[in-house]
């Protein structure tokens, strides 16, 4: 990773098969068998019902935006100001932390949506993104 480049994830056992699925354009979550919820961040039991019977499926990649922020004061040099940190209610009904792109911050808002794209920052790893449906 260059100096000039943002801080990327470093991805684990449990949560390769969702970085495997943003390499090829795919945006995938755990759903339990026994109960049905979806479950992100990767955990080895459902948060709901406690069960391992989880796999990995592709969620549609569309939501709305729950709740977000604007960032004018950057954690670290690499980071544009002002950027837009969200968090997206996907279909599905489970939550993701992302950025918003595309779009002035300025105009985001509550239950605006939303669509995930995918930006390759490294040949390990790309990055899920979301931006306004238009």
């Amino acid at each position: 990773m260059s100096d000039d480049m943002i801080p990327l994830p470093r991805p684990t056992a449990l949560s390769e098969p969702h970085w495997q699925g943003c390499r090829e354009g795919k945006l995938k979550v755990q759903r339990c068998n026994d109960c049905g919820s979806c479950i992100f961040i990767p955990q080895p039991r459902c948060n709901q019902c406690q069960s391992a019977a989880l796999e990995w499926v592709e969620s549609s990649g569309r939501g709305a935006v729950y709740s977000f922020t604007v960032v004018h004061r950057p954690p670290k040099p690499q980071f544009e100001v002002p950027y837009v940190v969200a968090i997206i209610e996907l279909e599905e009904g489970w939550y993701m932390l992302s950025n918003l792109v595309n779009c002035d911050p300025a105009d985001v808002a509550v239950d605006m949506p939303v669509r995930v794209l995918f930006r390759e920052m490294t040949g390990d790893i790309t990055l899920p993104y979301f931006e306004p449906v238009t």
